[in-house]
């Protein structure tokens, strides 16, 4: 009799979408590690301080005024807004003001601000749901980590820049869209496959473009709030039946492909997936203004430091990496006269010199950017001696810190150069508790008292063993 071979069957490989659902499948039932929500809830009180700090921008009273209208049980918190709003809708206004004051946390390479989409998105499903606080804190973890892995599978290492970015794309709302809807499915009970098809739905929601950098607007600023509406949106969906295609991410009308083309690195999104975690990597912001002109304010507060007044100074130059000057500045005439004080927190030379001149907070902080401060003649007349000029070490060193080199050209003839490669703020010079407290006291401290301010920090703090979210969200309405 002849043995007959019965052939293996292989086993069908995960798509990047079932391997990213099967971690938050995992940790929903799992949790997160202490140390890993211990970094979240910090994320927490950081997106709660800048939305305090925004709930009066012109912006943020567009998008509240809007969603309000739209009606609907009151499910979540509208933050500042002393409103209850549907889940979606709560998640669009805490999502603008998260970002309005660009004072959110950055993710390094892939230059993007994770928390403000996944957190506001998080939080609003959390309170519709009844979550506890840990579930609360997994769920924004794992969508954070999703967000900024996606952002890493649109970095080119030989171009030394996301491919979003040189693209115009706002990664931060297109990865921040799946990974506040991450986030959302978990809170909403779903399994790995309910998950992987709200990734799916999502993949199609994600938009914005970086062109309100170069030439003004503020639409940006409710970009990521756009992202959490969407992300709760999607889980919402599939939870009602909807589906998306399994390979939305790496297949050949996919994520990554329609965004990125060639240049995107798939593998990136899912390498050591579960066993490595960018989470607690991700840079602190110690200035509300955009994070490529964070390096050159260091400098600039070093100078000062030093003794070096405006006076003194008659030339200066700020180097920086090539790919950051078509934000920070360019066109040279928009970035030395900024039009409103939101305008001013995109301008290398505008930074400067409110390093020099002004000066709160942690160094530079929210006064240095009202549309008053951005009129300033004797800011402007400092701006207008700054050059922004390519740097070779900083071409070197970017996307993995956004470095910076000031040299200032002294009245006697004299000439000081600071150089800081090593963002403020980041695993390298990490902002200290007392810093990120007294970051979210001067946030908050236009809406709360200091009391009031220490009783939402505690019970952010407190997030890991609270019942559920309401304690907290009372304390910020």
């Amino acid at each position: 009799m002849t043995q007959q071979t019965v052939p293996q069957q292989t086993v069908p490989q995960q798509t990047v979408a079932q391997r990213l659902a099967s971690l938050a499948a995992d940790v929903r039932r799992d949790g997160l590690s202490d140390e890993l929500r211990a970094d979240v809830s910090r994320r927490v009180l950081d997106v709660l301080g800048n939305s305090i700090a925004a709930a009066d921008q012109p912006a943020a009273r567009a998008v509240t005024t809007v969603a309000t209208a739209w009606g609907g049980d009151g499910q979540a918190t509208a933050i500042g807004a002393g409103t209850r709003l549907p889940a979606p809708a709560a998640a669009l206004v805490n999502g603008t003001l998260a970002h309005s004051l660009d004072f959110d946390d950055t993710h390094l390479p892939s230059v993007l601000h994770p928390s403000s989409s996944v957190v506001p998105a998080a939080l609003a499903v959390a309170e519709a749901t009844g979550a506890s606080g840990g579930q609360l804190l997994d769920a924004a973890g794992v969508g954070i980590e999703v967000a900024v892995r996606l952002g890493m599978g649109g970095y080119d290492r030989e171009l030394g820049n996301s491919v979003f970015f040189e693209r115009g794309q706002h990664a931060t709302s297109i990865c921040g869209a799946i990974g506040a809807a991450v986030s959302a499915a978990m809170l909403l009970g779903l399994e790995q496959k309910g998950i992987t098809d709200t990734i799916g739905i999502a993949a199609s929601m994600g938009a914005g473009l970086l062109e309100a950098n170069r030439t003004g607007g503020t639409v940006k600023r409710m970009h990521c709030g756009w992202a959490a509406h969407s992300g709760v949106v999607a889980a919402q969906l599939a939870k009602h039946g909807l589906t998306g295609p399994p390979t939305v991410i790496e297949g050949r009308f996919g994520f990554l492909h329609a965004f990125c083309g060639d240049q995107a690195d798939v593998d990136a999104v899912v390498d050591r997936l579960g066993e490595h975690w960018e989470l607690p990597g991700i840079f602190f912001k110690p200035y509300p203004c955009n994070h490529f002109t964070h390096a050159g304010i260091d400098a600039a507060l070093q100078l000062r430091a030093q003794g070096i007044t405006p006076d003194d100074i008659v030339d200066l130059e700020l180097g920086a990496p090539t790919a950051v000057l078509r934000t920070i500045a360019e066109p040279p005439e928009a970035k030395a006269r900024p039009e409103s004080g939101y305008h001013a927190a995109f301008s290398g030379p505008y930074t400067l010199a409110a390093a020099l001149i002004g000066g709160g907070g942690l160094g530079v902080g929210h006064d240095d950017f009202t549309d008053e401060s951005a009129r300033d003649e004797s800011r402007l007349a400092l701006a207008a001696k700054v050059r922004c000029v390519p740097d070779a070490r900083c071409d070197e060193i970017f996307p993995n810190q956004f470095p910076a080199v000031v040299r200032a050209t002294l009245r006697d003839g004299s000439t000081r150069e600071v150089r800081v490669d090593v963002n403020r703020g980041g695993p390298g010079n990490p902002l200290s508790a007392d810093e990120l407290a007294l970051k979210f006291r001067t946030n908050a401290s236009h809406r709360l008292t200091d009391d009031a301010a220490a009783r939402v920090a505690e019970a952010t703090f407190d997030l890991p063993n609270a019942a559920s979210t309401t304690e907290l969200m009372s304390l910020v309405t």
